[in-house]
């Protein structure tokens, strides 16, 4: 079975909106990347799924190195232009710029990363996996720096947004409750 971008079943997703920055053959880049995960807390491993042949593919094929920038919810503007054109016919770098959105250069690597952003990742790639339409990209990331105070900006049904509402932990009662559920159901650890 396949999905087509758009189709109803795969906008019921929620994503956050990571902004994948790079340099290399293309120059320097940004691209707006949904499929943006956080794999491992040791070692910190991040995977960016990306189409092959993008310029993004590209310069990190040719650097093995870049940045995820976790965009925040002032930053839908920047998704837009960067996820809306390609850094093989455009330098989106310079354009949002103009746009008044600002860089700074990395610490670790060659790559500008995206200023407040909720967050900042230099990752080096360690892995590539091609999966369908899209190659799973892995880096371990060897710097990161949170902004407190910046909300995540989410995607959803085709639209941006944050997470607004919370929905409460079920209560001390309940989770004992379910506690007693869950020992009376416990399978044995014996052979089989």
């Amino acid at each position: 079975m396949d999905f087509l971008w758009g189709d109803e079943r795969t906008q019921q997703f929620i994503t956050n909106v990571g902004l994948v920055t790079s340099t290399g053959p293309f120059g320097a880049n940004v691209m707006a990347c949904e499929w943006t995960h956080l794999l491992s807390y040791r070692p910190a491993l991040i995977a960016i799924c990306i189409r092959p042949g993008d310029a993004t593919y590209e310069n990190i094929r040719a650097t093995r190195e870049f940045g995820v920038n976790l965009a925040s919810t002032d930053q839908a503007m920047m998704s837009s232009v960067s996820g809306g054109t390609t850094g093989k016919e455009v330098d989106k770098v310079k354009a949002l710029k103009e746009m008044g959105f600002k860089f700074y250069q990395a610490k670790n690597i060659k790559v500008p990363m995206v200023e407040e952003a909720v967050l900042n990742m230099e990752c080096k790639l360690v892995k590539e996996m091609p999966l369908g339409d899209h190659t799973m990209l892995v880096g371990e990331v060897i710097e990161a720096a949170a902004n407190s105070g910046r909300m995540p900006l989410a995607y959803h049904q085709g639209r941006y947004g944050q997470v607004q509402l919370n929905v409460p932990r079920p209560s001390p009662e309940e989770r004992e409750r379910l506690a007693e559920i869950i020992r009376k159901y416990r399978k044995s650890l014996g052979p089989s």
